[in-house]
């Protein structure tokens, strides 16, 4: 997919219950990502891989893996990317400005 180019750009970033993520464009488009297509989509390369992987039946979980799954911190990366820390302690996916407006969940988005 195109990139957005260098004049999109967020103008606010919130937290929108325990669902998701409200981002506000400037171009007047208001989105939302659900906080578990954030962390299923994780584009690191630890996170790939693991989506790539045959399923292991025998896989046994952490306790950070048990409880809910919540945001603690987002920051920007430069100006083209956030970076969430989550907690279960994965920081390292790097969430381009490309990724959360091709990963829009909105209503205008959804059609």
């Amino acid at each position: 997919m195109a990139s957005i180019g260098p004049a999109l750009r967020p103008t606010s970033l919130a937290k929108e219950g325990d669902e998701g993520l409200r981002i506000d464009w400037n171009d007047g488009h208001h989105g939302r990502i659900r906080w578990r297509t954030l962390r299923d989509q994780c584009p690191c390369a630890g996170c790939r891989e693991e989506r790539e992987a045959p399923p292991n039946p025998f896989r046994i979980l952490k306790p950070s893996e048990l409880a809910p799954l919540r945001p603690l911190a987002i920051a920007p990366v430069g100006f083209y990317a956030y970076k969430i820390t989550w907690s279960d302690g994965h920081d390292s996916g790097i969430f381009t400005l490309d990724f959360l407006r091709e990963h829009c969940e909105c209503k205008e988005c959804a059609r």
